[in-house]
C-alpha cells in the first residue's frame, strides 16, 4: 500500500502532465502512425489537426486511469491503442462539428473545413471514425467494442439534439446537460472506464471511474460554455461569441433568460432566435445582472466534486492524485 504522504492530493497540471508523459508520447507515436493513409488529403488534414496539439485531455484520460488501476501502477499498449481510439473519435467529432457550426477557427488556427471545405472534413471525419474501429476489433476484445460502440452511438445522438437546440430560446438546463451529457460527457466516461478495463479492473473499480469521467465531462464542457463569455480571444483559440453566432444557448445565457424580466427575456430570446452575436453587450449585461456566470460557475464546481468524490473507494497514488487534479483544473483554467 502507497504512503498517503507521498502524493499530493490534488497535482498540478505539470505535475499530472509529467507523470502521463511518457504513456502520451506512445499515444502520439500510435497516432501518427495509425493517421497514415496512401491518400494525400487525409494525410494534410490529419496532419493538420493532430499538429494544432490541444490538451489531449481525452486520451491522457486513458492512460491515467489505466495507471490508477494497473497492478504496477503502469499503463500498456492496450491503454495506448484505446487512448489513441479515444482521440480519434473526437477528432473525428470537431470535424464533423466545425462542418455544422461553420467555424473558421480551432485552438487559434484555421479549421479544416475553411481550408479544405466542408466536403473534405466531412468525409475525413468519417475515415477516423472508421479507422477507430479497426484499432478497436485489433484489441479483439468484446467488452471494449460494446462500450466504444454504444459511446459512439451516443455522441451521434448528441450531435443531433443539439441541432433541434440551435437558435431554440426554449431550450432549458435540463435539455442542455442532455446535450452535454451525449457530446462531452459519454467520451470522458468512456475514456476512463476503458482505462480500468484493460487493467484489469473488477466492474466495481470501472464504475467508479465511469462516474469519475462522466462528471468530469460535465464540469470541463460547463466551464468551457462560460470561457465563451469570459476568456480572451487570443487564449481561448476561437471566436468569442461563436456559441452565439450559432444560435447555441449555454448555461449562462440559459440562466439569464429564465431569471430576467420580461423586456429583457424577450431581447435575448430573439438574439437566440437570429443568432445575432453582435449583440454580446446586450447578453453580457442580462449574463452579469442575473449571476449567469456565477450560477454557471458553481454548477461546475459541483459536477468536479461529484467526479473527485466517485474517485474516494481507490487506492490513494500519484495517477489518482492526477485524476482529482484533473477535475480541479477543468473548472479553474483560463482557456
Amino acid at each position: 500500500m502507497a504512503d498517503h504522504a507521498a502524493f499530493p492530493t490534488h497535482a498540478s497540471l505539470p505535475q499530472i502532465q509529467a507523470l502521463a508523459a511518457a504513456d502520451m508520447a506512445a499515444v502520439d507515436t500510435l497516432i501518427r502512425t495509425r493517421l497514415a493513409s496512401d491518400v494525400v488529403l487525409i494525410n494534410q488534414i490529419a496532419e493538420h489537426i493532430v499538429s494544432a496539439g490541444g490538451k489531449r485531455l481525452r486520451p491522457m484520460l486513458v492512460v491515467l486511469a489505466g495507471q490508477a488501476t494497473a497492478a504496477d501502477a503502469r499503463a500498456g499498449a492496450d491503454h495506448h491503442q484505446l487512448a489513441a481510439i479515444v482521440e480519434f473519435i473526437h477528432t473525428s467529432t470537431l470535424l464533423h462539428d466545425d462542418v455544422v457550426d461553420e467555424s473558421d477557427l480551432r485552438r487559434g488556427r484555421s479549421t479544416a473545413n475553411a481550408i479544405w471545405g466542408n466536403a473534405a472534413s466531412v468525409l475525413v471525419g468519417d475515415f477516423l471514425y472508421s479507422r477507430s474501429f479497426q484499432l478497436m476489433v485489433e484489441l479483439d476484445r468484446m467488452e471494449v467494442m460494446q462500450v466504444l460502440a454504444d459511446t459512439t452511438n451516443r455522441i451521434a445522438e448528441g450531435e443531433v439534439l443539439q441541432l433541434l437546440h440551435v437558435r431554440n430560446p426554449d431550450t432549458d438546463e435540463a435539455a442542455y446537460l442532455r446535450v452535454i451529457e451525449r457530446k462531452t460527457a459519454v467520451l470522458f466516461a468512456a475514456g476512463t472506464r476503458l482505462g480500468a478495463l484493460a487493467s484489469g479492473a473488477d466492474e466495481a473499480v470501472q464504475r467508479a471511474l465511469y462516474d469519475y469521467g462522466m462528471n468530469l465531462g460535465y464540469a470541463f464542457q460547463i466551464a468551457d460554455d462560460v470561457l465563451d463569455y469570459t476568456a480572451d480571444a487570443a487564449d481561448l483559440g476561437k471566436n468569442l461569441g461563436d456559441d452565439l453566432a450559432e444560435g447555441k444557448a449555454t448555461l449562462p445565457l440559459i440562466h439569464a433568460i429564465a431569471h430576467s424580466d420580461d423586456a429583457t427575456r424577450q431581447r435575448l430570446r430573439a438574439v437566440v432566435e437570429e443568432g445575432d452575436s453582435t449583440a454580446m453587450p446586450d447578453v453580457l449585461a442580462a449574463i452579469h445582472a442575473t449571476g449567469g456566470l456565477d450560477y454557471s460557475r458553481q454548477r461546475a464546481f459541483d459536477y468536479a466534486r461529484a467526479a473527485e468524490a466517485a474517485l474516494a473507494g481507490l487506492p490513494e497514488t500519484a495517477a489518482v492524485a492526477a485524476l482529482r487534479g484533473l477535475a480541479r483544473y477543468a473548472v479553474e483554467r483560463t482557456h
